[in-house]
């Protein structure tokens, strides 16, 4: 017996116990006691946040003064100093350069044109690192003009060109100036975790309102859904940096300042550069949300066809973000891990060949192209189109295997979802809030429990518990979904090479995929609903359980390897007994990333009719309302923070168990 209680079984048992027996007899609870605060949070004590959030930002909008200028007069000074990059990039890549309005505009210059802009990203992929990538992202552009998505590309790539340099640069002087004073990195670790647990949505709202609608707003969207990562990262590489390079640079007698940018930061610039990359990709993520807002471009061509259930269209141009996604992430790839080459001697041409080539390009188009139309846009005439095909793709397998679909959805609802929504729907407030105390505190120590009580207790005194319950419901199931498929497919990664390849090269695909193009197959297949949200949640959260799995059990030292072959192990207990337990920390850190991907994707989800803290920002958002959507942002920031602490004290409990 007292073996069974030091292992902690009677205490998970009997927890779950007593949950399952309030979730299952509250409602009986309440009538016969005829308490009804015991399964909704009284409204006379809920926080009135709401309205005092929303109030707050009308003054600042309205009334806020600092002496010599309004906070509006701030936000239209920002918004000024980001317009105007942003439209010379597409008046350089789109619409020309013009003086005048209306009819009595004149043309001064026209864009570059298409032709111009191919051979200038296959001169990029070739200076980054050879023939193959040059091939590689000038194809990708090629396919935008070919297959009819160069306008609405163009205008995402000239927000992804603002939004990058300013993620990028000032993600590096954050995380520099966190390196440099440890007080403001700590400052700043919290800042951090809500800005990528706070749903992309809740921010969207306050920013419309300061900012109002247009793509500024969606530029300063996307820097902060971006920067977090070049921050983190930053800190990281330059906490990696050799002591011994640091102490060389001291004894050459360098400043601070010069250790900094000589020794530190081009040590660095490898893994800086990785930071770069996730910028990129995370604002191309971002553009299809920030069309709510005004962004334009393929965002807005892919929530146009989502509404309309437009698969084809929708598809097309969801395509055409994940091309453009592909040859920006292969080219900073190779930036990041570009050596420095030496310059061949001669005149400028020779020492520049292909920024002389580009010039050369771009000159003869501008004039040419007053002649030759093609040159500048390309033929409608000649354009291709694959709406149709996977449009009757999919009409063809709603056809063929609709009764198919329907019986999987029919048991999967029946045997799964519904009983684990009944499970969850049923929790009273008060049992949640010290049920998650006692789980975080018997996990991760007593500070963790506190925590995790209060974050729910906002929730509950927000009045939005039975739809946090709903959040924690769909997103526990798609994650127990993705788990169960993702480990052995990162196992079967890991042991087969082979095999590993095409899955991992799969698991790309997947997350270059904007998260709203998930949504578009599945409701055509599963319609509305719980369900199709948990597919489209499963989907993109997969990739990291099998990554983090592949990339664990790789990781395995070989000498603990070899120590089990020469115990007489089997591969099968070589695997069990040796392997995953070894890799159980890097398993748990692919838990949490597909915790964090799944609760990232049930607010998108919201839009297939979920109802939960999703549908609250959702809703926040189309009524422009500020409060609402930053406490419902808040609530779903607070279950990501606790299921984060959550998983990490677990990851850190087996790392102290395995000596590592």
């Amino acid at each position: 017996m007292g073996r069974w209680l030091t292992s902690g079984r009677v205490f998970w048992l009997g927890l779950f116990a007593v949950t399952w027996l309030l979730s299952q007899y509250s409602f009986q609870l309440y009538k016969a006691l005829d308490a009804r605060w015991i399964i909704r949070y009284p409204k006379k004590w809920q926080l009135p946040l709401e309205d005092s959030i929303s109030g707050f930002l009308d003054w600042l909008v309205e009334t806020a003064n600092f002496y010599f200028f309004t906070f509006r007069d701030l936000t239209r000074a920002i918004a000024a100093v980001l317009e105007a990059p942003y439209q010379f990039l597409r008046n350089l890549l789109i619409e020309g350069f013009t003086t005048g309005y209306g009819d009595s505009a004149v043309q001064l210059a026209p864009s570059l044109g298409w032709v111009a802009v191919v051979v200038c990203v296959i001169a990029i992929g070739h200076y980054a690192r050879n023939w193959a990538l040059a091939a590689l992202v000038g194809a990708c552009f090629l396919y935008l003009a070919v297959f009819g998505q160069w306008h609405s590309a163009m205008i995402t790539l000239a927000s992804v060109l603002i939004a990058v340099p300013i993620g990028a640069v000032g993600g590096l002087f954050l995380g520099i100036a966190a390196y440099r004073a440890p007080w403001f990195n700590r400052l700043l670790q919290p800042v951090l975790d809500l800005m990528q647990t706070v749903p992309v949505f809740a921010y969207l709202v306050p920013i419309l309102i300061l900012f109002g609608f247009g793509p500024v707003a969606a530029l300063v969207a996307t820097v902060i859904y971006a920067m977090p990562p070049m921050v983190r990262i930053t800190i990281l590489s330059l906490h990696s940096v050799p002591e011994e390079i640091q102490e060389a640079g001291r004894m050459a007698g360098c400043t601070k300042r010069q250790i900094m940018w000589k020794v530190l930061v081009p040590s660095a610039t490898p893994s800086l550069m990785v930071g770069v990359n996730q910028v990129i990709m995370l604002s191309l993520n971002m553009v299809i949300i920030a069309s709510m807002i005004g962004a334009g471009g393929l965002g807005f061509d892919v929530l146009a066809s989502l509404r309309r259930l437009d698969i084809g269209a929708g598809i097309e141009a969801g395509l055409a973000i994940v091309v453009m996604a592909i040859a920006l992430d292969r080219a900073s790839q190779a930036f990041a891990e570009r050596s420095q080459r030496n310059l061949p001697e001669g005149n400028l041409l020779q020492r520049h060949p292909w920024s002389s080539t580009v010039l050369l390009v771009i000159l003869a188009n501008l004039v040419l192209g007053r002649f030759v139309p093609a040159l500048q846009t390309y033929p409608d005439a000649m354009t291709l189109t694959t709406g149709p095909f996977w449009s009757d793709a999919m009409e063809w397998i709603n056809v063929n295997f609709f009764d198919t679909f329907e019986a999987i959805k029919v048991v999967v609802l029946q045997g799964l979802l519904l009983p684990v929504k009944k499970f969850f729907s049923g929790i009273p407030w008060a049992w949640g809030i010290i049920a998650t105390g006692l789980i975080s505190w018997r996990i991760g120590g007593w500070k963790l429990g506190v925590m995790a009580a209060l974050m729910m207790a906002f929730i509950a005194a927000s009045g939005l518990w039975a739809k946090a319950m709903i959040t924690i419901y769909l997103c526990g199931v798609s994650v127990l979904i993705a788990t169960v498929i993702g480990i052995p497919l990162g196992i079967w990664a890991a042991e087969k090479p082979a095999a590993g390849r095409v899955i991992l090269g799969f698991m790309d695909t997947l997350q270059t995929l904007p998260s709203f193009v998930y949504l578009i197959p599945v409701v055509m297949l599963f319609r509305v609903g719980d369900f199709s949200a948990m597919i489209a949640v499963v989907l993109y959260a997969l990739a990291p359980a099998v990554r983090y799995a592949a990339h664990g059990l790789r990781d395995v030292p070989e000498q603990m390897i070899e120590a089990g072959v020469m115990s007489g192990c089997t591969k099968r207990q070589l695997l069990w007994r040796v392997k995953l337990p070894l890799a159980t920390p890097q398993l748990l850190l692919g838990l949490n990333q597909t915790i964090m991907l799944a609760i990232s994707m049930l607010v998108i989800t919201a839009l297939v009719g979920t109802r939960d803290l999703g549908q609250e920002v959702y809703i926040a958002l189309t009524k422009a309302n500020a409060g609402q959507g930053i406490v419902a942002g808040l609530s779903v920031a607070f279950i990501a923070i606790v299921a984060d602490r959550i998983v990490n004290a677990l990851a850190e409990g087996q790392r102290r168990r395995l000596g590592l």
